[in-house]
């Protein structure tokens, strides 16, 4: 795409209030936020334009897991008494060709043809970006500008296990560009991307084994951890967690992984091995240390709640940075820091209340701390936990996989965090999100009104769990 400007026509193209480089979500978000104020923007591409998100990340994996869901759905139709449904994979190629129409239209719509509206924004893709002193430069030219905010995103990284460059492997993004649908696949980590994209593809009709060396979803609370290795269990994924990776090698045409788990080791094959360890952050070539902005062990941007860097006058946003990494807190960090590089803003950036979301099924969803993270802050804390069959959407559902967990400060009574294991729980997260944001006990929670036979109701129950045994109460008023 040509670099553009309008209404500005006598400005020099290479001289701006602002360049920011990245032109995913965090790019963008930055780039509208400064061209709103009224500045002259060179957003300059890094990788394609839309970045992670729309490309290789959120959309596609979202859409790719309600597929399977659908199948899913379908041959659970049996807890019903008196049904019964079947489904397959009747054209994995023409379900990966929609996936890909899906992203290219939201690439066009929700990035490339938004950037004519934006009076002011150039957008720049003539090759790598380097930090300068007074700017930036690429492609052989100097873009001057006296604030830079860098928001090039990240990658998946490959675990350090010897011989695990020569195994056959995948990453999130390659496995959602197969052309066809593999029999075996391990994935390496229990994280969230890891989770989601295996119960995606077991669900699909791939033999799955997940390998992790302590937990599934080791940041959250470890009874959300237990109930969702049961959960992939009764659908035939072998989950190895606690394990030690030993090493990787190909075997002929399927790749070969040993580990040891609970003083055993095993040699396990697979068509390929899906690397879900982490991800590395896009710092290369940008010239970081000799500019003077510092990085942390994992090669992440360091910034301040002003999202300023170590060196004044340089910003960071979004998954290369060292804060939190999801999308929406790219785009909002971004924000700030547009907001606060060049629109006299002194705004900080606060995760207090941030949603996260992880998109296996049941869903798992939370906000503010855990049990331990709230007892390591200092706070006295209690805690209340409610399985679903407490709650009569999952009854009526026939559906009780999952439980609600709440966190609050004992003296107060105030709410400090939650988590919601449930078919909804995505839905329903943000009910406390609001509760946190605004401070409220779980009395207060537990005597607000919320509409019978929804998800979300399962957290007036989590509330009212702490002073009462919601068993007893009538199905329909409590």
């Amino acid at each position: 795409m040509d670099d553009f400007m309008r209404d500005d026509c006598c400005a020099p193209k290479s001289e701006f209030d602002v360049a920011v480089i990245g032109a995913g979500s965090a790019g963008f978000s930055a780039a509208i936020t400064a061209a709103e104020g009224g500045k002259r923007v060179a957003l300059i591409g890094h990788g394609t334009i839309g970045g992670t998100c729309v490309n290789v990340g959120c959309v596609p994996s979202k859409t790719m897991i309600r597929a399977a869901e659908a199948l899913h759905g379908a041959r659970a139709a049996s807890r019903f008494p008196g049904l019964h449904g079947e489904a397959r994979v009747a054209g994995w190629a023409a379900l990966i060709a929609a996936k890909d129409d899906l992203v290219s239209t939201l690439r066009q719509k929700k990035y490339a043809d938004l950037l004519p509206d934006y009076d002011g924004v150039a957008y720049i893709d003539e090759g790598p970006a380097r930090l300068i002193p007074g700017g930036v430069e690429v492609g052989g030219r100097k873009i001057t500008a006296p604030r830079v905010i860098v928001a090039t995103g990240d990658r998946p990284a490959a675990p350090d296990i010897p011989g695990i460059q020569d195994a056959p492997t995948l990453d999130s993004t390659s496995l959602l560009e197969l052309d066809q649908l593999p029999e075996s696949l391990i994935f390496l980590g229990g994280g969230y991307i890891g989770v989601e994209l295996a119960q995606m593809m077991a669900r699909m009709g791939t033999e799955v084994t997940i390998v992790c060396r302590s937990r599934l979803l080791p940041r959250t609370e470890p009874k959300v951890s237990e109930a969702l290795t049961e959960v992939l269990r009764a659908e035939s994924v072998t989950v190895l967690d606690g394990a030690t990776y030993h090493a990787a090698r190909r075997d002929g045409d399927l790749a070969a992984l040993t580990v040891s788990v609970d003083g055993a080791e095993l040699d396990l094959t697979a068509d390929r091995l899906v690397l879900t360890t982490g991800r590395t952050p896009n710092t290369e070539g940008l010239g970081l240390a000799e500019i003077g902005v510092e990085t942390d062990a994992r090669g992440a941007i360091r910034v301040g709640d002003d999202m300023q860097t170590t060196k004044p006058g340089i910003f960071a946003a979004g998954d290369v940075t060292d804060r939190d990494q999801f999308v929406y807190m790219a785009a909002y960090g971004a924000k700030l820091a547009a907001r606060n590089a060049v629109l006299g803003g002194a705004e900080r950036y606060d995760n207090a209340a941030m949603p996260w979301v992880v998109f296996t099924d049941p869903q798992v969803a939370g906000v503010g701390p855990t049990e331990a993270q709230a007892r390591d802050a200092g706070y006295d804390v209690k805690t209340s936990v409610l399985a679903l069959e407490n709650v009569p959407r999952a009854l009526a559902a026939r559906d009780t996989r999952g439980l609600i967990k709440l966190v609050a400060d004992r003296a107060s009574d105030r709410l400090l965090g939650g988590v919601i294991m449930a078919p909804e729980g995505a839905d329903s997260v943000q009910t406390l999100v609001m509760a946190i944001k605004f401070g409220m006990t779980t009395r207060a929670l537990g005597e607000t009104i919320f509409p019978y036979l929804t998800t979300v109701e399962g957290v007036r129950l989590a509330a009212q769990t702490f002073e009462m045994d919601v068993a007893k109460l009538s199905c329909c008023a409590g």
